[in-house]
């Protein structure tokens, strides 16, 4: 089981957002029977093709209409849901996408390994992509939206995963390039639920595993190592810091005259302490994310300068801007908020068969960030900011997630699995004042809650249907759409998501 654990965590050799042991040593398909009714792998000369295809169908209490854009799904609580419906209910238990990886031995015990991987969305056959979902919106009024994400895959071409590297069977896995973070394996390895955007929140919702951020649950120009000793493992990661920073001013007028060019500070550092004794294991995880994005809503347009529900186009430093020379043209580009994250999270599960029982909490200091970003900074995917702020915290934020659940297991084929969730942040507004009668901010203390239940059932090794459903609410600050003044509420702070749907694997 530890080598399982190594091999997966350390090279990725999983696509799914719901990770599973393997053998270290592929067992090659030798025909079209034995690829059908096992789990056989599709592997050639040491080098392994593998993918996903996961869809359903479900009803919303309080949402929108999908987008092809969106991976997601629509089972979360959403800021600009608004009406009942069915829909397409895409990557329930994980994400649908390709992938090849390969492992080949040039020396006894030392291999060169490599894994690319992409996540597709089986509702439209495009690319994973969250930035978009906020670009097709920009300039539209609240009620034409379509959903509106912020994730890590931002329709790269190897949006989950790409990188290669080399493996000892003594000294551990190095690897280099586009990889999942310490924080995504851990949340993988302890959710309940797998990491299932349609029943976890923290799997829908990056926060966790990014150590504070969405965006940062995948690091590029990042080296990772892997290393496990007996029951003991280890992990560390470091990101090199990439891309423009744009200009910044701490001018309300600023122009392009008096804006400062930046330098891009968001390197980033993580470790992984665990171990396994008997049916117990546990992880601690720390990391540290410099100038993290996270993106808002979409943006304002030019022709309506004044919607207060949407973001405006530029407020760098929070300074808005609605008119003249800094209104920047909002075409193909985003806003966010930036900030300097540091994270500690535990995890631990145990099975007492045919049950497993899981638990973790993390705790996450976010503060406005030491190096500023400026117009025309660099987020993922090759997509600029035209609208920045820098300084949206008015004092430290704490955010507090934890979660359990368990997962039981009949007659080897059938899982029911119950799971729930709770994010919580401090009171961060100065002045304190937060109440019913002085009106909530973004600023202000909030609370966000998920509880599941899905039954997944396997016909086969390849295919298994799934049903469930998760019941999502926001109350205080959390339940504030826009944090811009006294913000702009939620338009339902609640949604039940019933979902049912298959999904095969290879």
């Amino acid at each position: 089981m530890r080598k399982a654990y190594l091999f997966i965590a350390a090279i990725s050799l999983s696509l799914s957002s719901s990770l599973t042991f393997t053998q270290s040593t592929p067992d090659p398909c030798t025909s079209g029977h034995e690829f059908a009714t096992t789990d056989c792998t599709l592997t050639w000369h040491g080098i392994t093709v593998y993918g996903a295809y996961d869809i359903g169908f479900g009803w919303v209490s309080h949402g929108l209409p999908e987008n092809g854009y969106n991976y997601e799904g629509a089972s979360l609580v959403n800021r600009n849901g608004y009406q009942h419906r069915f829909l397409v209910a895409p990557n329930n238990l994980q994400q649908t996408g390709l992938g090849i990886r390969g492992k080949e031995e040039f020396r006894h015990g030392w291999s060169v390994v490599f894994n690319a991987s992409t996540g597709i969305n089986p509702q439209s056959g495009l690319l994973a992509n969250a930035s978009a979902t906020q670009t097709i919106n920009n300039g539209l009024p609240r009620r034409s939206y379509s959903y509106a994400i912020d994730g890590a895959r931002a329709g790269q071409p190897f949006n989950d995963e790409i990188y290669a590297g080399i493996s000892s069977t003594h000294f551990g896995t190095l690897t280099f390039g586009r990889q999942r973070s310490l924080g995504t394996d851990a949340m993988l390895l302890y959710d309940p639920a797998g990491g299932a955007y349609a029943f976890s929140y923290i799997g829908y919702n990056g926060t966790m595993a990014g150590g504070g951020d969405t965006e940062n649950s995948r690091w590029d120009d990042a080296l990772k190592y892997r290393l496990t000793y007996g029951p003991v493992h280890f992990g560390a990661m470091y990101k090199f810091a990439d891309g423009s920073a744009g200009c910044y001013s701490a001018s309300a007028t600023w122009t392009a005259a008096n804006c400062t060019p930046e330098q891009g500070h968001n390197n980033a550092y993580g470790f992984d302490l665990g171990g396994a004794y008997g049916k117990f294991s546990a992880d601690l995880v720390f990391q540290q994310y410099n100038q993290a994005i996270s993106v808002l809503n979409p943006l304002l347009g030019p022709q309506s300068p004044s919607a207060s529900y949407q973001s405006t186009t530029d407020s760098i430093n929070t300074n808005p801007i609605t008119g003249g020379v800094n209104l920047i043209d909002t075409s193909n580009t985003v806003y966010g908020i930036v900030t300097d994250n540091r994270a500690i999270m535990v995890a631990a599960k145990y099975t007492w068969d045919p049950v497993k029982f899981f638990a973790g909490y993390e705790y996450i200091w976010q503060n406005n960030p030491s190096n500023p970003l400026g117009v025309g900074a660099s987020d993922q995917g090759g997509y600029n900011m035209s609208g920045v702020e820098d300084n949206n915290l008015d004092s430290e934020k704490l955010v507090n997630i934890w979660w359990t659940g368990a997962k039981y297991t009949y007659r080897s084929k059938t899982d029911f699995t119950f799971s729930w969730y709770q994010q919580r942040q401090n009171d961060f507004r100065i002045p304190p004042t937060c109440s019913p009668s002085a009106g909530f901010r973004s600023s202000c203390a909030g609370t966000l809650n998920e509880g599941s239940f899905y039954v997944d059932h396997h016909f086969t090794k390849r295919f298994d249907g799934f049903a469930g459903i998760a019941y999502s609410w926001v109350s205080g600050g959390l339940a504030i759409a826009i944090p811009h003044g006294p913000g702009v509420p939620y338009n339902y702070n609640n949604n039940c998501a019933p979902t049912l749907g298959g999904r095969f694997t290879f």
